[in-house]
């Protein structure tokens, strides 16, 4: 396999590049469509835009130079006449193509000033009584350098080296497979590779065919088995049980001026049991905006603390980070604990005053950001850690906080709800507790699609709003590809509202701003002595202002669906009736469109995750690439069912069968698995 390709690139670095070096990778590597070379249709025949396969005599070939070099090859079959034409051609190709040849080309036809053309046509030079294929061809995933013909060629030579039957040797027990109705592993690996023209081409590309089924369901079960195996692992390994008396707790639940909703209640109930555990808790806490996850991590960390061991909260953003450091504090104070802050822009003094007291343990709660898995910052009896919006976090960087504490239980927080079918394949090796209520006294916000032409109708609608005593938020869009350009706008839209609302105090808050000026303006826009905050999407998450009543997004169709559904978060937390105004500017893109439409139509985060799911896919979804997790090829998240079946047989291999559930993760895995386990 490591023949040398010009420029030092050998074909061995090629196919590594797709992950292919062995027979066995080769055979797993399937097509994505297919061809259909087992026909021949007539020149009369054609349809444009359809792929079809002619056999054609050559009739003449020419060199032409308007508008650009190119070859002309007129060719003719019984029914009619068609051209080829070659913009990009090599001087063998031209000897190929002399009158009288017998060829088969494949391509997709068009009409062209010189009659029914096809542009760079697959070209086969045959003589008379040639076969045709007894299949379909495949068309295989690939990468620069790499054609078609060699990773067929390759792939062909990988069948006649092996025994297909004894290199694919079926993983599942024929009663788990026959039960489940999915055919042998090999049969189904043969047929995609060699579909017989029987099987319908769109059955085969929409993968619907019972081939495609099989193998769906294979690396859904190699995903099961390696979350499940790591969730039972980490059973097995000690951990502190933090038992508590429950004092401080009910003490705090007393203090508080509202009561727990039934999913609170539920959520914390399921992490107290966690918690008394002699093993590990790693438990996911998941909810809407505004479901109340915070006061329910404060429970936690109470109980901990209960328990003779210390309890830390990293959020990933300084705003979210002090937000909850201002919650727990304010909380924590009437029962006389401290709260200790540690962020990266802290003055060094401060900083090593706050490490000093959580080395020595003297105090048992720290809140915030990255700066708590820094080196130097060590914990006397870390027992619980918090990491909140933990998809926000790299694998290192989850993993770092959990490992301060060797045996620390860990709970993950989310406010971007997980559709059921990823909590079940992605997060299979987490306990799920989901707060599906929001606390009494949230108002609904009446969300409203406004074209950017109506900015001026926008900024009456938000003057009035904050004359007559409330407060708003105008979002800045969103430039990814320029921090620099996304200040700019936030500078200039701060000067625009300044302008055009001189009567009204407006504050401006980026992340470029220190941080003591942010929680200046941001103390000020609590505070009411600021009506307008002029922001960018620092304010996405852990800003909570009941008196802000209205939200306009400018540009609202560069944002994606969990940032709409957390700005408009920020809005509705108190009595007033409150707004989201999402500006848009045409045109719209047809995403940007559908984007728009759901959040439009929708408030519940869980429906919204949903679409959202089916909108992108998983791996864009949960950001697969700083999540750390192998993406799935073939297998779709939203077949409930087929998730349903892996996970079940997963228990059942893992249970009775723990060898061929070994096998079954080397075939589909690889070396893959550590990946799954941050």
């Amino acid at each position: 396999m490591a023949e040398k390709k010009p420029g030092g690139n050998t074909l061995a670095d090629r196919l590594a590049r797709l992950g292919l070096r062995t027979d066995a990778e080769l055979i797993l590597h399937l097509p994505l469509r297919y061809e259909d070379e087992t026909r021949i249709t007539a020149i009369r025949d054609a349809q444009a835009g359809v792929a079809a396969q002619f056999e054609v005599t050559v009739v003449d070939c020419e060199l032409a130079y308007r508008p650009r070099r190119q070859l002309l090859c007129r060719v003719t079959d019984a029914s009619g006449a068609m051209l080829l034409r070659f913009l990009n051609f090599y001087p063998n190709q031209q000897k190929v193509l002399q009158a009288g040849a017998l060829l088969r080309v494949f391509g997709e036809p068009r009409g062209g000033f010189l009659g029914e053309e096809i542009i760079h046509p697959r070209v086969q030079v045959i003589t008379a009584g040639t076969h045709l294929p007894d299949c379909l061809t495949p068309v295989y995933p690939t990468t620069a350098g790499l054609g078609q013909s060699t990773l067929r060629r390759l792939i062909a030579r990988a069948f006649e080296r092996i025994r297909i039957d004894d290199t694919l040797s079926d993983t599942l027990p024929v009663s788990l497979r026959e039960s489940l109705g999915l055919m042998p592993i090999a049969e189904a690996i043969d047929q995609l590779h060699h579909p017989t023209p029987d099987i319908a081409q769109s059955q085969l590309e929409s993968r619907n065919h019972p081939a495609w089924r099989r193998v769906q369901f294979d690396e859904l079960l190699a995903q099961q088995l390696s979350l499940r195996r790591a969730y039972l692992s980490r059973r097995a390994r000690g951990a502190p049980q933090l038992v508590a008396t429950g004092t401080l707790t009910a003490a705090l639940l007393h203090s508080l001026p509202f009561a727990l909703t039934g999913a609170q209640q539920r959520a914390w109930q399921e992490i107290a049991h966690d918690l008394r555990q002699p093993y590990p808790m790693q438990r996911l806490l998941q909810g809407d905006v505004g479901s109340g996850k915070t006061i329910v991590a404060a429970l936690a960390m109470l109980h901990a603390v209960e328990a003779g061991y210390q309890a830390a909260l990293m959020a990933p953003t300084e705003i979210l980070a002090e937000q909850h450091y201002r919650k727990l504090a304010a909380w924590m104070a009437p029962l006389g604990f401290e709260v200790v802050w540690l962020s990266g822009s802290m003055k060094k003094k401060d900083k090593l005053a706050a490490i000093a007291k959580v080395d020595a343990g003297t105090t048992a709660l720290v809140v915030g950001t990255h700066a708590l898995i820094e080196e130097d910052v060590r914990f006397a009896r870390l027992g619980l850690a918090i990491v909140d919006e933990q998809h926000r976090f790299g694998v290192r960087q989850r993993l770092a906080l959990k490992e301060k504490g060797a045996f620390a239980h860990q709970l993950t927080m989310s406010a971007t709800p997980i559709p059921r079918t990823l909590a079940m394949s992605y997060y299979a090796d987490l306990d799920v507790s989901v707060l599906d209520e929001l606390p009494p006294g949230r108002t609904p916000v009446t969300t409203k699609l406004v074209s950017e032409a109506r900015r001026d109708q926008v900024v009456a609608r938000m003057h009035d709003a904050c004359r007559a005593g409330g407060q708003a938020y105008w979002v800045c869009p969103l430039i990814e590809e320029s921090e620099a350009l996304q200040l700019k706008t936030a500078q200039e839209t701060y000067e625009r509202l300044s302008a055009d609302l001189p009567d009204l105090h407006i504050g401006l808050v980026h992340g470029r701003l220190k941080n003591d000026e942010k929680a200046a303006v941001m103390a000020a826009f609590t505070a009411h002595e600021i009506q307008v905050l002029v922001a960018t999407t620092v304010i996405e998450v852990g800003v909570d202002v009941p008196n802000a009543s209205l939200m306009v997004i400018e540009h609202a169709e560069r944002f994606g669906l969990a940032q709409l559904h957390q700005l408009r978060g920020r809005v509705g937390r108190g009595a007033a009736q409150s707004a989201c105004i999402l500006l848009y500017a045409q045109p719209l893109g047809e995403t940007a469109r559908a984007r728009l439409k759901i959040i439009f139509e929708n408030s519940d985060g869980f429906e919204i995750a949903r679409l959202d799911l089916a909108l992108r896919g998983p791996g864009e979804f949960i950001g697969a690439r700083q999540s750390g997790l192998p993406l799935l090829r073939y297998a779709d998240l939203e077949d409930t069912v087929l998730v349903e079946q892996a996970r079940a047989a997963a228990e059942e291999l893992l249970r009775d069968a723990p060898e061929q559930a070994d096998a079954h993760l080397r075939r589909w895995l690889g070396g893959r698995e550590e990946l799954l386990k941050a």
